[in-house]
C-alpha cells in the first residue's frame, strides 16, 4: 500500500478578489496527482469543482461562484492528501449595477430589473434607473484604498441606490479632486433634474387634458340626448354600443401584450433551460459517458465520475436531478455485476483479481467480492486435479501406455534420474556385466502414473502461489484502494479475514488433501479408503511400478513440496504431504529390493563357470555388484530431505525390510546351491565361445564345456569360501552404510 501524501495547501490566489464567475489560478502544494484525484475545491465556502480545471501539483484554474461570504478561505480536497488548508483568502466584491441604456459587456439578468409594464417589482427598486453619474460633472476617481473608506464609514455604502448611502463617501471615492466651482455646477444639476421630473409628471398631466375634456364632454352629449328622448330603448342601446367598444378594445389589447409577454416568458423559460443544461451537462451526459467507458474498459474513469456525481448530486431534492442520477445509479449497478462476473471468471491472473476487488470496493459492492474470489478460485484448483485424473485414466484405458505414453527425458532433468544406477552398470571383474531380465527400452517410457504425478504437481504448484498470495493480500488490506480505506472498508475486510482464517485453513487442506489421495490412487491404491477408492483412484493396475519410477515420483513431490513450503504455508497443512513422501519411501524400498532378488535369482542362468587363478567365476562379483547397484539406486531415497522422518523409525518398517533382505541373501543361497547340484545335461555351454570375457583381459581361463558334478561342486565351494570372507562382509558394510537395521539377521542367514 503507496505512503500517504500531504495534504494540500494553497499559498496564492490571483486576482484576490472580484465578482462571481471571476475566473482565478490557484498556486499552492500537494494540489492532487492528477485530474481525477482532485475531489473537492470551495471558495468563500462555495464548491467550484465543476468548473476547477486541474494543471499540475501546483495550480488549478477554476471560476468563483455565487458565495454566501464576502470573504473566505480556499479549501482544496485531494483522495491522496484528504482536506487542505489556506494560508491566503479570496474577497468576493458586488457586481456593480448597470442601467438598461448602458453599455455592457456582460449579459444583464433582465429579471433582477423593474417590469413597468407590469408594474412588478423582481429584486430592485426603480431608483436602479438612475443615470450613473447623478450630479453631471467628470469623475475623478480616487486612490484611496478600499479597505480605508470601509473602516472610516462602517456599514454605509457609496452607491447611490443603496439604503445606506454615504454621500462623503461618494464624493471622496468619485470626487476627490473636483474643484469647489464644479461641485457647484453639480449642485445646479441635482436641482434641474429634481425640477424635471415634478415638471414631468404635470406635463404628463396637462398633456392628457384636452383628451380628458373631449371624452367628458361627449359623456354629457351622450347623457343629454338620452334626457331629451326619454326613452329607455335608447338609453339601452347606447349604453350596450358604448359597453362593447369598451370590451373589444379590453380584448384587443390583451391579446397584443399577452402575446408579446408569452413569447418574453417563453424566451426566459428556454434561456433558463439552456442554462440549466449547460452548468450541468456534467450530470446529464454521466450515463452515455459511462456506457463508452465501460466498452472502452476505462472502469477508473467511471468510478472517477461516479464519486463526483454522488457527493454533488447524491442527496438532491430537484426531481430532474434525482431522475438522471437514477439512471447512474442503474448504470453503476449494471458495472457491478459485470466486475463481479470478471472476478469470478476462471483462469484468471492475480494482477487482474486485485485490480477487479479494487473496482469493486470503490464502487461500494454488496456483499465480499474478494472472498467471493477465493472460493470461486479454490473450487476451481480442485475442479482442475479432479480433471486431471479423469482425463489420464480415461487415456489409459483407452490406449496402450507402452505405445502412447510420453518419453521422460530423464538424462537431462536436473533432477537425479531414478534408474541412473540400474541402467549403467559397469564391467565386473570378471567380464560379465549385470543385465535386468526387464526390458531397457520400455523403462524409459513412463506409465501414465507417473507423467500423471508430474501433470498434477505442476498443476497445484502454478496455481496455489497465487491463490495464498490473494489470501496474504486480503488478510493485510492491500487489495484495497485509498478510497475504500478512508471510508473504512478495509478495516471491515481485516475483521472479515480474521473471522475466516479457519475457512481458508480447510480450502488449503483441502487441496492438500485432494493432491495427496489423488497420488496414493495412483500409485498407493492399497493405502485408500474403500469409499474412496472411486473418487480418487480408477487405475488399471496391470503391473506395479518399479523403483526406479518410484523414486523418479519421490523426486517429483519433494520438489512441490519444497515449492509450497516456500510460499510460507504453515507446516500443519503440508503435513499430509511430508506423511505421502514416507510412504512412497517405503514402498520404493520394498519394491527395489523384491525386483532385486529377482535379479539375483536369475544370476543362475548367467553362470558361465569360467575360472580365474583363484578357482572363482564371476558369480560372486555379480551378486555383490547387484546388492551394491541396489542400494545406491535406493540412495536418494533413504536420505532424509528437511522435515522428512526416517524410513526405519516404524518397527513393522524394519522388519519387513529385514526379512527382505533376508530374503535376497537366501535367494542367492539357493542360486549356489542349485548350480552345485545341477545335472549334466542341464548345463548350457553354447555361450562360452562368444563371451566377452577373453584370456587377453582376465588372465588364466579355462574353457572346459564338459565339466563334471565334482568340477562344478570344487567350484561352488570356491565360490563360497570367497564369498564367506569377502563379499558377505562388504554388503554388510553397505547395509550398514545406507541404515538398514538388522544388519546381524542379514548376514547371519549366509
Amino acid at each position: 500500500m503507496s505512503r500517504a501524501r500531504q495534504p494540500p495547501l494553497v499559498t496564492g490566489i490571483s486576482p484576490n478578489e472580484g465578482i462571481s464567475w471571476t475566473k482565478v489560478t490557484i498556486r499552492g502544494e500537494n494540489l492532487g496527482t492528477g485530474p481525477t484525484d482532485l475531489i473537492g475545491l470551495t471558495i468563500c465556502g462555495h464548491n467550484c469543482l465543476l468548473t476547477a480545471e486541474w494543471m499540475s501539483a501546483s495550480k488549478i484554474v477554476c471560476r468563483v461562484g455565487q458565495a454566501k461570504n464576502d470573504k473566505g478561505d480556499i479549501i482544496v480536497t485531494t483522495k491522496s492528501g484528504g482536506k487542505g488548508t489556506s494560508t491566503v483568502s479570496f474577497k468576493l466584491l458586488k457586481p456593480e449595477k448597470i442601467g438598461i441604456l448602458d453599455q455592457s459587456a456582460v449579459w444583464v439578468d433582465e429579471m433582477n430589473y423593474y417590469d413597468m409594464r407590469t408594474d412588478r417589482n423582481k429584486g430592485i427598486p426603480p431608483l436602479s434607473l438612475r443615470p450613473a453619474n447623478p450630479l453631471g460633472i467628470e469623475i475623478d476617481k480616487g486612490r484611496f484604498p478600499q479597505k480605508d473608506l470601509e473602516s472610516l464609514f462602517p456599514g454605509m455604502s457609496a452607491d447611490f441606490t443603496s439604503e445606506n448611502f454615504s454621500a462623503a463617501w461618494y464624493l471622496i471615492e468619485n470626487h476627490s479632486t473636483t474643484s469647489f466651482d464644479q461641485l457647484k455646477t453639480a449642485v445646479v444639476n441635482l436641482k434641474k433634474q429634481a425640477n424635471k421630473k415634478n415638471e414631468g409628471s404635470l406635463a404628463y398631466v396637462k398633456g392628457g387634458l384636452s383628451t380628458f375634456f373631449e371624452a367628458q364632454d361627449a359623456l354629457s352629449a351622450i347623457h343629454q340626448k338620452l334626457e331629451a328622448d326619454g326613452t329607455e330603448k335608447v338609453e339601452g342601446s347606447m349604453t350596450q354600443k358604448l359597453e362593447n367598444v369598451l370590451n373589444r378594445a379590453s380584448n384587443t389589447a390583451d391579446t397584443l401584450f399577452q402575446e408579446v409577454l408569452g413569447r418574453k416568458d417563453k424566451a426566459d423559460s428556454t434561456r433558463n433551460a439552456l442554462n440549466v443544461l449547460q452548468r450541468f451537462k456534467f450530470l446529464f451526459n454521466l450515463p452515455l459517458n459511462i456506457e463508452r467507458n465501460i466498452q472502452k474498459g476505462d472502469y477508473d474513469v467511471v468510478i472517477n465520475d461516479y464519486e463526483k456525481a454522488k457527493s454533488l448530486f447524491g442527496k438532491t431534492e430537484v426531481q430532474v436531478f434525482k431522475k438522471y442520477y437514477a439512471e447512474v445509479e442503474t448504470r453503476i449497478e449494471a458495472l457491478r455485476e459485470l466486475l463481479l462476473d470478471k472476478l469470478l471468471e476462471t483462469p484468471s491472473t492475480l494482477h487482474d483479481q486485485k485490480r477487479y476487488i479494487r473496482y469493486l470496493s470503490d464502487l461500494h459492492a454488496p456483499g465480499d467480492p474478494a472472498w467471493q474470489c477465493i472460493g470461486a478460485q479454490h473450487q476451481w484448483i480442485l475442479q482442475l486435479m479432479h480433471n486431471c485424473k479423469e482425463s489420464y485414466v480415461k487415456e489409459q484405458k483407452g490406449s496402450n501406455p507402452l505405445l502412447h505414453s510420453p518419453m521422460l527425458d530423464l538424462d537431462s532433468d536436473v533432477r537425479p534420474s531414478p534408474i541412473g544406477h540400474l541402467s549403467q552398470t559397469a564391467s565386473l571383474k570378471r567380464g560379465s556385466s549385470f543385465q535386468s531380465g526387464r526390458d531397457d527400452a520400455s523403462r524409459y517410457k513412463a506409465p501414465q502414473q507417473v507423467v500423471f504425478v508430474e501433470k498434477l504437481t505442476k498443476l497445484v504448484v502454478s496455481q496455489l502461489p497465487n491463490f495464498w498470495k490473494l489470501w496474504i493480500s486480503y488478510v493485510n488490506g492491500s487489495l484495497f484502494s485509498e478510497t475504500a480505506e478512508k471510508s473504512g472498508q478495509m478495516e471491515r475486510s481485516k475483521k472479515n479475514a480474521r473471522q475466516r482464517q479457519n475457512d481458508f485453513k480447510k480450502m488449503i487442506q483441502e487441496v492438500m488433501h485432494s493432491l495427496v489421495k489423488l497420488i496414493r490412487g495412483a500409485l498407493l491404491p492399497f493405502s485408500l479408503r474403500e469409499g474412496e477408492s472411486r473418487q480418487y483412484g480408477g487405475w488399471e493396475m496391470k503391473s506395479e511400478l518399479s523403483g526406479q519410477w518410484l523414486t523418479h515420483v519421490i523426486q517429483t513431490v519433494r520438489l512441490s513440496s519444497e515449492s509450497l513450503t516456500a510460499l510460507e504455508i504453515p507446516n500443519d497443512m503440508l503435513q499430509i504431504i511430508q506423511d505421502l513422501i514416507l510412504d512412497l519411501r517405503i514402498r520404493c524400498i520394498i519394491v527395489t529390493l523384491q525386483h532385486t532378488a529377482e535379479d539375483i535369482k536369475r544370476l543362475a542362468e548367467k553362470e558361465d563357470w569360467v575360472v580365474d587363478n583363484e578357482g572363482l567365476t564371476s558369480l560372486p562379483s555379480q551378486f555383490e555388484q547387484c546388492i551394491i547397484h541396489s542400494l545406491q539406486s535406493l540412495k536418494t531415497v533413504l536420505d532424509c530431505k528437511p522435515g522428512e522422518a526416517s524410513v526405519f523409525q516404524q518397527q513393522k518398517t524394519q522388519e519387513d525390510v529385514c526379512q527382505l533382505s533376508i530374503g535376497i541373501m537366501q535367494v542367492f543361497i539357493d542360486c549356489l546351491e542349485q548350480l552345485s547340484t545341477k545335472p549334466d545335461g542341464d548345463i548350457d555351454t553354447s555361450h562360452l565361445s562368444g563371451d566377452v570375457s577373453s584370456p587377453d583381459l582376465f588372465g588364466s581361463i579355462h574353457e572346459d564345456s564338459s565339466l563334471s558334478s565334482e568340477q562344478r561342486l570344487l567350484i561352488a565351494l570356491s565360490n563360497c569360501r570367497y564369498l564367506e570372507r569377502h563379499t558377505f562382509l562388504n554388503i554388510a558394510e553397505h547395509f550398514e552404510k545406507h541404515g538398514f537395521q538388522g544388519v546381524d539377521k542379514i548376514t547371519q542367514v549366509s
